[in-house]
């Protein structure tokens, strides 16, 4: 088969597509032939060595979508021809840019008929992050306002949809190019994150009882400003190595939560997937595609999801 690998740590040019041997499935484990891979900036991460993965070579990637080509003697939920999505994967297991991927069952999930291969990829990791956060870590109820920061990148963008659907007022932040589709997402307030009243913006939209941060580094003390007595900050990722407060003591007074999460730590994926795989066939999330690539073209995807501005993710066909 075709895989995208690299050989060693090191920038896109490292990566180049290679005809190795097709796996095969352990007995509780799912052979699928993979019709779409996420790309997301954790790939990168992993390809630099700021994650290492396991042996090298290794094949990036953690989400796909496609259709079961065999399965292992202990699994009975699965059948050879079922289409199915999942994530997960890349991190400690041979990732998913490849024409063919094994996976253990719980990182995966039936794909409805009425969901495209590409949207079950694409939303497939940032999905179960978004889940993580909001519904597992912050706990995000009816009524409650939640502040996404980030709406348009990959994560945001579902978590704007995740927590209007839950029944939250949802503020977010974004370039003004996509404040229109946030809107249309289900954002009640969408707010240009370089706006110099930024902070006022977001209180006179209604202090956040839940912050989903994305740049713990840049915002973390922005966060415990805007906050309500008793606010949830769920952590997801930073550039920086550090974050903190500049005033710990007005952090204090408004007895603030903070978590850090990832979401290859969580502890059944296919059960998020189910549920997103619900919300999605009915509309209530709606995963945008901002660019579709080659598998050949791996190495350009690695480089857009970092270096360019778009609403949504970047998915590999094959």
């Amino acid at each position: 088969m075709r895989a995208v690998r690299y050989h060693e740590h090191g920038g896109p040019e490292v990566l180049r597509v290679d005809d190795i041997d097709r796996p095969e499935p352990d007995d509780d484990e799912l052979l699928v032939a993979v019709r779409a891979a996420g790309i997301n900036p954790v790939d990168t991460y992993f390809r630099e060595g700021s994650y290492p993965p396991g042996d090298l070579p290794w094949i990036p990637g953690s989400d796909f979508a496609g259709v079961v080509e065999a399965v292992g003697s202990e699994v009975d939920e699965f059948s050879a021809g079922d289409r199915v999505f999942g994530t997960g994967l890349g991190n400690n297991r041979q990732g998913t840019c490849a024409e063919f991927v094994t996976t253990p069952t719980d990182t995966v999930a039936h794909l409805p008929d009425g969901v495209g291969f590409d949207e079950g990829a694409a939303v497939a990791l940032v999905g179960v992050t978004a889940w993580r956060a909001l519904i597992d870590h912050a706990g995000l109820e009816p009524g409650e306002t939640c502040l996404v920061h980030g709406g348009s990148g990959g994560v945001g963008h579902v978590a704007v949809q995740l927590a209007s659907a839950t029944g939250a007022r949802v503020t977010t932040t974004a370039s003004e190019e996509y404040h229109d589709r946030l809107e249309a997402l289900g954002a009640d307030t969408v707010l240009d994150y370089s706006r110099d009243d930024l902070a006022d913006a977001v209180r006179e939209a209604g202090a956040p009882d839940v912050i989903l941060d994305h740049r713990l580094d840049d915002y973390l003390q922005f966060d415990a400003d805007v906050a309500t007595v008793g606010t949830r900050v769920v952590g997801i990722g930073n550039e920086g190595s550090a974050a903190g407060f500049d005033d710990i003591s007005g952090a204090r007074s408004k007895e603030l939560s903070v978590t850090l999460m990832s979401m290859f730590n969580t502890p059944d994926i296919s059960a998020v997937l189910e549920r997103l795989s619900r919300l999605v066939a009915d509309g209530e999330i709606v995963p945008e595609i901002a660019g579709v690539y080659g598998l050949d073209e791996v190495d350009s995807a690695q480089q857009d999801v970092i270096g360019d501005s778009f609403l949504g993710k970047l998915v590999v066909e094959l």
